[in-house]
């Protein structure tokens, strides 16, 4: 019931992030956009944390909160100026700890939605090993990066979220 509400926003931080990353916008600029995506991802993970009758709700709070800390630590970066070389450390973990989750999603994929989540999964774990090897490896990707920054949000996150919102994707 809230996953239109949290990839709406992951869509737009997304985005964001994008357009930064490819010069458009200053560093400070993007600390707002993460703060806010990380607290409204967070509460809706503690939410469903809360409110989880089985694993599964725990499960979809725990990866959730890898999204949460993610914004955070973007906002961190940008705000204090660091390297951002812990963030790419911390982006291995979430790619390694998300494959998983794609191979699952694939392997019971069973309509249109679970197809599309599946290939979402597959996408944040490639975007989040993109920023590992950008930031912690420290390897001249970072055009790459943003493109696919901003298809991510589009497409595993914006546009879903707003055909959810408007009744065409249940």
């Amino acid at each position: 019931m809230l996953m239109p509400l949290s990839l709406l926003f992951v869509g737009a931080v997304l985005t964001i992030n994008a357009i930064w990353q490819s010069g458009r916008i200053a560093d400070r600029e993007i600390v707002i956009i993460n703060l806010i995506v990380a607290a409204i991802t967070a509460g809706v993970a503690i939410y469903g944390a809360v409110t989880a009758s089985d694993m599964l709700g725990v499960k979809a709070a725990a990866l959730t909160l890898l999204f949460s800390t993610t914004y955070m630590w973007f906002a961190f970066n940008r705000f204090t100026g660091t390297d951002g070389r812990g963030l790419g450390w911390f982006s291995l973990f979430v790619a390694i700890t998300v494959t998983p989750e794609a191979i699952n999603q694939f392997s019971q994929a069973d309509s249109m939605l679970d197809l599309w989540l599946a290939l979402s999964w597959a996408a944040w774990a490639v975007l989040w090993l993109m920023f590992f090897v950008l930031l912690t490896l420290q390897k001249p990707i970072s055009g790459l990066t943003a493109a696919f920054t901003l298809f991510s949000g589009v497409f595993t996150a914006w546009l879903p979220a707003m055909l959810m919102l408007y009744g065409v994707l249940a």
